[in-house]
């Protein structure tokens, strides 16, 4: 089944929820106007449901190979790819002075969630470009911007991302690489990075490898980690290419999905190119880099890309879960088998039947309410970086940073259980690779790890999202959901009625929580942190529930004033009742499981297990 935009959610998010016209009006975004975002959204729905999306199956039956260094990526990437730059895709969210189309990230976020749920294996090369541009723009020299960001921008090259080590995983403080200073000012690399994604690859003239390493008289731990940019291929000064860096790519990774990614281990300063100095010099092993910023600041640099991911690997789940969800519906209406509990003539398409209407219900609420989180989360962030009062900066930064965990590790442990359910919908079919069900449920698999995993992201959570702050912005959060209660008990209706009951015991949850993470952070740390992913839980339940309430008045807000697709909004307001029934109605013992649990999670020693 072909990969299908879901433009009408879409821009029923952006318009309702994140507040699309409010964007547009910040200083620089004045071009995010709604017919301005719409042909864009358009344009790329056609791009990657007609060049990426046809891409999927075949990716995933015939993954990048590895020959003598050279990694060949899979039949139509590089011209997909190519096609990709032409259109200005990379740049949608990028300086118009550098070559980019300047739009928010809101309106990127909907760009990255088509592209991924096209082809996830194809967008994570663009997704790792996107950090580097933003590491770059934020700490690299004049002369740095203007070497690598147009060509960044342009597709032209792609980016990586190097931290991890085979002794150093989500430790850094282990990080080995070294970073030899040299005569001219640059610096030679030796070390062995993996878990490369797009590491190596043929797809663009040159790779801008971002390396975390260390100088040899740098402080240990993280306070000595600086960054560093190791080109694939030497720069010239007219921005041309010229001599390999010793750069090499050693092996890449058989994967249990995202099968069409090239994962690379690449070993920097092997010797297997010998590279001249700028003096000169005799060519000599190391590769070549050039350092990023100030010395020891590498982590905090790294972080602008981390943070960067973390939140497109949110929104990679959100594109898994749609797909996942558009696949088990395009199913459920083909498939007959059985007769209706109710009766009928014969056997029916078993979308009629109650629990494959339950899990595709549930597949639906988690799907819608994960993309609106996210969407609103991008629109903070455009209003903390954009709009001209400084307070209101600073608290749409909160807002954003404070989501940034959540938009990461619940939108993938979501993305994991829709298309778990997925599969259950297809029965034993999709247990067969061919229907393609099953590709989604192994491709969703690593978001849950890579870019910090699940209670990486609950522990930056809990330490510096909440109890950093004594639980200020998480309760000014809160807040918000309890005055979207607030309008929801007064709108009639059982439905609203419902959804009010179950969005405040969630406030209710989430305030218990957060009370207990702030009070047991100093007197308790380890009982916190026994509750941190239960916890993240919590807080993505709750806050998708909050999005599915607001939702709910405004598709009932357009049906009174007879605006737009009736069955599109009424579906709205099912979906938000749905959600809070078999969704928010977990909150609770969510809550009781945090506050209450340690003493069960910690009740084995290490040597019991």
């Amino acid at each position: 089944m072909s990969y299908i935009a879901p433009l009408k959610d879409m821009m029923f998010v952006l318009d309702e929820l994140a507040g699309l016209a409010q964007v547009g009006r910040l200083p620089g975004c004045e071009d995010a106007t709604a017919e301005t975002v719409e042909a864009v959204l358009q344009e790329n729905a056609n791009f990657v449901q007609g060049v990426v999306d046809p891409l999927n199956w075949s990716g995933d039956c015939q993954p990048a190979t590895l020959h003598n260094g050279v990694v060949t990526t899979s039949p139509g990437f590089r011209e997909a790819f190519h096609q990709f730059g032409q259109g200005g895709w990379q740049g949608v969210q990028h300086p118009v002075a550098f070559g980019g189309q300047g739009l928010p990230k809101l309106v990127s976020t909907a760009c990255i969630e088509m592209l991924n749920a096209a082809n996830l294996s194809f967008a994570l090369c663009p997704l790792l470009t996107d950090g580097a541009i933003e590491a770059l723009m934020t700490a690299g020299s004049d002369a740095q911007r203007a070497c690598y960001l147009p060509r960044l921008i342009s597709g032209e090259w792609t980016g990586t991302m190097n931290l991890t080590e085979p002794q150093a995983g989500s430790d850094l403080s282990l990080v080995r690489t070294r970073a030899v200073r040299q005569g001219d000012g640059t610096f030679r690399i030796f070390g062995q990075k993996i878990y490369i994604t797009y590491g190596e690859h043929d797809m663009a003239g040159n790779i801008v490898h971002l390396v975390l390493a260390r100088t040899p008289e740098a402080p240990e731990g993280v306070k000595g980690i600086s960054l560093f940019i190791v080109p694939k291929f030497m720069v010239n000064a007219d921005g041309s290419t010229g001599a390999r860096n010793d750069v090499w790519c050693q092996s890449i990774e058989h994967k249990l999905g995202i099968k069409a990614s090239p994962t690379a281990v690449l070993l920097y300063g092997d010797g297997q190119f010998q590279v001249a100095s700028s003096a000169g010099t005799e060519p000599q092993a190391g590769a070549v880099g050039y350092l990023v910023g100030e010395e020891n600041r590498g982590l905090e640099y790294m972080f602008i890309m981390m943070n960067s991911a973390r939140f497109a690997v949110g929104m990679q789940g959100v594109a898994i879960a749609d797909r996942a969800c558009q696949k088990a519906v395009g199913f459920a209406r083909d498939r007959v088998q059985s007769r209706d509990v109710a009766g009928s003539a014969g056997p029916v398409a078993i979308i009629h039947h109650p629990d494959v209407r339950r899990m595709l219900m549930t597949m639906r609420a988690l799907t819608e309410g994960a993309r609106a989180l996210a969407y609103v989360a991008a629109a903070a962030s455009d209003a903390g970086h954009h709009h001209p009062d400084a307070q209101v900066r600073r608290e749409n930064l909160a807002f954003y940073e404070f989501m940034v965990p959540i938009v990461k590790g619940w939108s993938t442990e979501m993305s994991l259980e829709v298309a778990s359910l997925g599969v259950q919908v297809h029965g034993g079919m999709g247990f067969i690779e061919e229907t393609g069900a099953a590709q989604y449920y192994r491709d969703a698999r690593i978001l849950t790890i890579y870019e910090g995993t699940t209670a990486i992201q609950a522990n930056d959570l809990v330490g510096r999202k909440t109890s950093r702050d004594g639980g200020a912005t998480a309760r000014a959060i809160i807040a918000q959901v309890r005055a979207t209660e607030a309008l929801v008990r007064a709108r009639a209706g059982d439905d609203f009625a419902a959804i009010a009951q179950a969005l405040g015991e969630g406030a209710a949850a989430l305030e218990q929580a957060v009370g207990f993470v702030v009070a047991g952070a100093r007197s308790d740390v380890r009982a916190v942190y026994a509750g941190s992913v239960p916890y993240l839980r919590l807080a993505g339940i709750v806050l998708c529930g909050w999005q599915m309430a607001r939702a709910a008045l405004a598709a009932s807000d357009r049906l009174a004033g007879g605006d737009g697709d009736q069955a599109f909004l009424t579906a709205k307001v099912g979906t938000a009742r749905f959600y809070a029934d078999h969704i928010l109605a977990q909150a609770p013992g969510l809550s009781r499981s945090i506050v209450s649990g340690a003493p069960g999670a910690l009740a084995l020693t290490a040597e019991q297990f």
